[in-house]
């Protein structure tokens, strides 16, 4: 805005006395008054409607990306849910063979339950398992009816039950 300071207010004032005359000075202040407050406030009218406006775009962006985003996720879910009824539906129909389910032998159980009782054994220890290794310390720990089991005379198999 215009930098008006206290002198140069009064010098403006002088002027408009001695120009205007000090009967209608009051008069035409009040005037310059009242049309100064009406522009400010067209000023700020304009300000905020143009806020307005670009909130109203931003908001009208957010709301097409959300769209967006919601139809792609719907169209994804009824894509899904369509391949699993007419998977459904051809097993019903007997269109493709099921399949079997895995059968496991009893070396895989065993094997599985060696593995997880070793793995447990690392997760639980507090001692590094290459450390164990390069000290020679056992890797795993029997129970007592393995070690009796083990230890037996007369038993040939040193296989444990899993």
């Amino acid at each position: 805005m215009i930098d008006l300071g206290l002198s140069k207010l009064a010098i403006i004032g002088v002027v408009a006395l001695i120009v205007i005359g000090p009967e209608k000075l009051p008069k035409v202040a009040r005037m310059a008054g009242t049309l100064y407050g009406r522009a400010q406030r067209y000023l700020n009218d304009v300000k905020s409607e143009v806020s307005r406006e670009i909130e109203l775009e931003e908001l009208r962006n957010l709301q097409k990306t959300v769209e967006e985003s919601a139809a792609s996720f719907k169209s994804d879910v009824e894509q899904s849910v369509a391949s699993g009824i007419s998977e459904v539906e051809s097993a019903w129909r007997g269109d493709t063979p099921s399949v079997p389910p895995p059968s496991a032998t009893v070396t895989d159980l065993e094997r599985k339950a060696r593995d997880f009782r070793r793995k447990k054994l690392v997760r639980t220890s507090a001692v590094p398992a290459w450390y164990k290794n390069r000290a020679g310390v056992k890797g795993h720990v029997l129970s007592g009816a393995a070690r009796v089991r083990r230890y037996r005379p007369g038993v040939k198999s040193n296989t444990s039950f899993f």
